[in-house]
């Protein structure tokens, strides 16, 4: 844990055991369309700053707001997939705030009737599931991005980039069900791997498509009252939010045990300092004056519509893991690591209908292929081995065509040129190449040279027989059928 600041330092592990935190996340999700929530200016990132606006996401005078369709459409099925009860009526409403990053003085978003409430998702932490509620999934529009130049008051200049400004998002609102920071960190991967199965967003953090607040507080373990909560902001990776719920779950625990009260503030994640600073007062929902926004009609998604979202929802990663584990006979660990994206399942799967063997594809593609793509920076929709290539790869070692280890060298070479493995291996000549009488003398030597071993074969210990086979192979510099291998050896040893 962080222990950067006065109040965390020399905490004991027995004073950090006296209290439990409290933790919930609002997640601000940007929705994959093409054009904005209210009018058709371009969503596209990237371009030169104030050249997708338009008089209604300027909030220039005499303009009105249009809903786009497609992002009720989007939102819903994020809310489906999410577990969330989808209402048929809901509204939208005016927040009021005034900053210079939204234009009208305040922003289109939904207070008492939002898209959809009561939702989970299931998390695994310290090898156990846990549900964690969610409150809410609400739509509202995104504010303009704030850029600042210099670093002293006298020097600073802030620019205004509008192109944000408009551009769709769910608010994801949890219940207050987490009590560490691994917890946080586990419902943050498991909803953004959801949404990203669904297509609903990018979830690209660096974009800004993915955005996280965190509220925490922490109490007497046993007690049911709630403490005083801060709000953390600028959580813009995964690591940032564990380490700011550390340094804060600290904190508090610290300014409590020395007569201190929290104070129900916002702060700011700190990275370069590695901790959080105060940045405001923590505002009230009274201080927004929400009311209905007079510009639009409510919002109706009706139960046919809904129901048409529902069918279309694609398989999602729970449900495609258990389906691994019973129809490609791999383990669970394979299968949550197989699942991880829609496109590493996809091609996974690939793989298997090309008539790979699963639980080689398995292996191969988390100690290989992951591996290499890893280390030379690229997606698996990028990857130059393709399924039915590494299929035919597998085909090979699995029928004693080449051995493993030559498999490897193969598929390195596969990798760096998309050569096919069969060019491969006849252009290298590495096929199987030691005969069966070869294999037989090796296994001869072997076995004369390891009475101690062939004892304990013959008394039952099984094991000891991956040591012959190794030694064999080892003999025959990995040019020997495997296959051979074994029946050689089980004739000879029997």
């Amino acid at each position: 844990m962080v222990k950067s600041a006065p109040e965390t330092a020399g905490l004991s592990p027995e004073v950090l055991a006296k209290y439990e935190p409290v933790i919930g996340l609002e997640v601000h999700v940007q929705l994959l369309t093409d054009s904005k929530i209210f009018c058709g200016c371009s969503t596209r990132f990237g371009d030169a700053p104030n050249s997708n606006t338009c008089p209604v996401c300027l909030g220039l005078p005499g303009t009105l707001p249009v809903l786009n369709k497609r992002v009720v459409e989007m939102a819903t099925r994020a809310s489906l997939a999410l577990n969330c009860e989808v209402h048929e009526h809901s509204r939208f409403a005016r927040k009021n705030y005034f900053y210079p990053d939204l234009p009208k003085g305040y922003q289109i978003s939904q207070y008492e009737l939002p898209l959809a409430t009561g939702g989970w998702i299931e998390v695994e932490h310290d090898g156990a599931k846990k549900r964690i509620g969610i409150t809410r999934l609400h739509l509202e529009e995104d504010a303009a991005k704030n850029l600042h130049e210099g670093f002293s008051e006298s020097s600073t200049k802030a620019y205004i980039d509008y192109n944000r400004c408009g551009t769709p998002l769910c608010e994801i609102v949890s219940e207050p069900d987490m009590h560490a920071p691994e917890e946080a960190y586990a419902y943050l991967t498991t909803l953004r791997q959801i949404l990203l199965y669904t297509g609903v967003s990018d979830c690209n953090m660096e974009e800004g498509s993915l955005r996280c607040d965190a509220n925490v507080s922490v109490r007497l373990r046993g007690s049911r009252e709630f403490g005083t909560k801060v709000e953390v902001k600028n959580l813009n990776s995964f690591r940032f939010l564990q380490k700011a719920l550390e340094y804060e779950i600290e904190r508090h625990i610290g300014v409590i045990e020395s007569g201190g009260r929290i104070s129900q503030e916002t702060r700011l994640w700190n990275q370069s300092a590695n901790r959080t600073d105060s940045m405001r007062s923590k505002e009230k929902a009274h201080d927004y004056r929400y009311f209905p926004e007079p510009d639009l009609l409510p919002v109706h998604v009706s139960a046919a519509w809904r129901e048409e979202i529902r069918g279309a929802l694609p398989e999602l990663p729970e449900a495609k893991q258990q389906r691994f584990v019973r129809e490609y006979g791999i383990t669970e660990y394979d299968a949550e690591v197989l699942t991880g994206s829609q496109a590493l399942a996809d091609y996974f799967e690939s793989v298997a209908k090309a008539g790979g063997s699963a639980k080689s594809a398995a292996n191969w593609m988390q100690t290989e292929l992951l591996r290499r793509l890893n280390d030379s920076g690229k997606e698996i929709e990028a990857s130059p081995v393709r399924p039915a290539a590494l299929a035919e790869l597998l085909k090979l070692v699995e029928s004693g065509q080449i051995t493993g280890a030559v498999g490897k060298k193969v598929f390195a070479s596969m990798f760096e040129t998309s050569r096919s493995a069969a060019d491969i291996v006849a252009a290298e000549g590495l096929g199987a190449q030691v005969g069966a009488d070869a294999i037989e003398q090796a296994a001869r030597d072997v076995i004369a040279k390891n009475p101690e071993n062939v004892a304990k074969f013959k008394s039952g210990n099984e094991g000891v027989f991956k040591f012959f086979v190794g030694q064999v192979m080892k003999t025959t510099r990995g040019q020997a059928n495997p296959h051979a291998v074994n029946d050689i050896l089980r004739r000879l040893l029997s």
